[in-house]
């Protein structure tokens, strides 16, 4: 992120507290709500510029959901994203805030919730999502800027795992920049998200 702000935990000042409602079944094999909650592993991030929620996250797919293994999966706090799973992150972003250029090697899609977000690649070209609006980041090289001086905005963030991306016949390089030392707290780095040379 280019500049700090107030988000000291999730939500962002300003932002409702989301609610997170998980399906399951009981004995008979009827559909219940096993867990009504606002989501794990809320924290700051980059000194206060954001602040992210993790939804859901799992190490592996297909996802083993009898006897609700992936809900004893989901208290461990994610890496980035896992090798052959995924981590569904929201992120809050402090007002006139926004991140240096990165690239994960996942697919990512993206979905604004609340404000007005800038989508730029590093060719340069821009896009602006409001509430609704989907991007779908197939390993591009990016950042994000919350166009609001005064109001943060939200993101909801799908991460799934890919093969090594080749273009030019050369595989993409892993590169998060700053972020990098954000996620390493959560063991980035320790053979998550490392690109596999072909």
């Amino acid at each position: 992120m280019s500049t700090s702000g107030p988000c000291t935990t999730h939500p962002a000042p300003g932002l409702r507290i989301p609610n997170r409602y998980i399906s399951g079944h009981n004995s008979d094999g009827e559909a219940i709500f096993l867990q009504t909650d606002h989501g794990d592993h809320r924290a700051p991030m980059l000194g206060g510029a954001a602040a992210q929620n993790i939804m859901y996250s799992s190490a592996s797919n297909p996802i083993e959901l009898t006897d609700n293994a992936d809900l004893e999966f989901i208290k461990t706090r994610p890496p980035l994203h896992y090798e052959n799973g995924c981590v569904v992150r929201m992120i809050d972003f402090a007002p006139g805030t926004g991140s240096e250029l990165h690239r994960s090697l996942c697919l990512v899609v993206g979905t604004c919730c609340e404000g007005e977000m800038e989508f730029a690649l590093s060719s340069g070209e821009k896009r602006i999502m409001r509430p609704g609006d989907v991007s779908v980041n197939r390993a591009a090289m990016h950042k994000w800027r919350n166009l609001s001086n005064e109001k943060p905005a939200r993101m909801l963030y799908f991460m799934l795992d890919v093969k090594p991306v080749i273009i030019n016949g050369k595989a993409l390089d892993f590169d998060m920049g700053i972020l990098m030392d954000e996620y390493a707290k959560y063991g980035e780095g320790e053979g998550n998200n490392k690109p596999e040379t072909p």
